[in-house]
């Protein structure tokens, strides 16, 4: 059973029970390819992100999440904010009983040399795909549109 599961527009989707979550995430492109992680709370592919800690701006969560989920140190400079995507019906549901809507800040990244990736432990794996590849990519729910929209 996953941990998580993720719903986008989906009336079966169940109320969240918990304040709005505000996450950060990041198209990190290379060659004109976008890196997705394979995700081991539920075991399909997504963008590097997560969640805003206390005190946060969603630059700074990017800024942390890239480092944790790629052990790769990039400056500020290098993200680009692209849009927030705040739908009310983005929902992430928890196997402990948690439910929230999501908002998510999303940047880019252009990576100008070949980066050294290493996983974390909420990821199985960590690649690049062209733009053909995404397209029929078993992608986590909430970052379907994310995606498409690279």
């Amino acid at each position: 059973m996953p941990i998580a599961t993720y719903y986008l527009h989906d009336p079966a989707a169940p109320k969240p029970n918990l304040p709005t979550h505000y996450g950060a995430n990041v198209w990190l492109v290379w060659q004109d390819r976008l890196l997705l992680e394979r995700r081991s709370d539920c075991d399909l592919w997504g963008l590097i992100g997560g969640g805003r800690k206390s005190g946060e701006t969603d630059l700074q969560a990017a800024l942390r999440e890239t480092r944790e989920e790629t052990g790769l140190e990039l400056p500020a400079s290098a993200f680009v904010p692209v849009r927030v995507y705040d739908d009310p019906d983005r929902i992430a549901s928890y196997r402990d009983g948690s439910v929230w809507n999501m908002v998510i800040a999303l940047f880019r990244v252009e990576l100008t040399q070949p980066p050294a990736l290493h996983c974390s432990r909420e990821s199985s794996r960590l690649r690049f795909f062209t733009r053909q590849e995404l397209k029929s990519l078993p992608v986590v729910q909430t970052h379907r549109d994310l995606v498409d929209d690279f």
